[in-house]
């Protein structure tokens, strides 16, 4: 009779034990669906936004690479002050960058290229001089990094263009032409003067072969850029009423998935911001923008430093 209770107890027992284990494993199954579900939807949500942490880590990269643009002022800045910026001559903060890039100039513009070791980065900061004044009437930033992470938790490829340009009068001349239509030759306007300004660059005879190459690239990369948006603007005039507000006006690019791109006006200063892929996230409201004092200054003996 001991032993029939002793067995029983034990097949009890034994049933009890596997009902247990099979109870454990299926929590444990279901943990690990709920896991693989966050961790899927952290990956399809990093695809299209971009963590505080990065944010702040674009902003800072990119704040020592656009220091001599964000110091010169279009109008303001003089050729004496506005070249050593440019070459990162008085800026101990970024003797490092100074070092490695390439600083060449034509008559009346002034450039600075640089590239990571990698190659994946490229950047300049550009400025061009009126001929009489020798004051900056037009200041140019662009920085593309074309890396991409092996594990890509956010995106990670980018293009930002950023310039400041004196516009010629005639893009306010005719009172009948519409403010959508204005805002697009605007940004045509830009994109001529940019133009203009690397193929007197790439005219010098002085220019190195590297930086060349160099400008060839970010010029075309930046061509292609304002070749969509004036694409959509043209398909849609009305989201040209956007480009002042704040976010700006959202375009597809092809290599590099969203972009974004603001325009702001100031008297007869057109200021562009474009940021595209990982750095769409850096468009803010525009800025009032202080009145201009303009300086009177001769023209200077001094020579450039290559």
């Amino acid at each position: 009779m001991v032993r029939i209770k002793l067995k029983q107890t034990e097949a009890v027992s034994s049933r009890f034990s596997m009902d247990k284990l099979k109870s454990v494993s299926h929590k444990c199954v279901v943990y690990v669906c709920v896991l693989m579900a966050l961790v899927l939807l952290t990956l399809q949500a990093g695809c299209s936004t971009v963590s505080p942490w990065t944010r702040s880590r674009h902003q800072s990269e990119q704040a020592r690479l656009s220091a001599p643009y964000d110091q010169i002022m279009v109008k303001q800045s003089i050729i004496q002050n506005a070249v050593p910026k440019i070459q990162r001559l008085n800026d101990e903060a970024h003797t490092d960058l100074a070092s490695t890039e390439i600083i060449s100039h034509s008559e009346n513009v002034v450039v600075a290229l640089g590239q990571s070791e990698d190659g994946f980065q490229t950047w300049f900061n550009m400025v061009t001089f009126s001929e009489n004044e020798l004051n900056v009437v037009r200041k140019y930033f662009f920085v593309v990094d074309d890396k991409t992470k092996s594990i890509q938790f956010e995106p990670s490829q980018g293009l930002r263009f950023d310039c400041e340009v004196e516009l010629d009068k005639e893009v306010f001349a005719d009172p009948d032409v519409s403010d959508n239509a204005r805002r697009i030759a605007i940004l045509q306007n830009a994109l001529n003067y940019l133009g203009k300004d690397v193929t007197e660059l790439r005219d010098d005879p002085d220019m190195p072969d590297q930086g060349n190459r160099m400008i060839e690239v970010c010029w075309y990369l930046i061509n292609q850029t304002f070749d969509m948006i004036l694409r959509q603007l043209e398909r849609s005039p009305i989201l040209a009423s956007r480009l002042n507000l704040p976010g700006g006006v959202e375009f597809d690019h092809i290599n590099f998935d969203k972009g974004k791109i603001q325009l702001a006006l100031n008297r007869d200063v057109a200021v562009v911001k474009i940021r595209v892929g990982a750095f769409a996230h850096m468009i803010e409201t525009p800025k009032e923008v202080k009145p201009i004092i303009k300086e009177q200054v001769s023209k200077p003996g001094s020579e450039f430093r290559r």
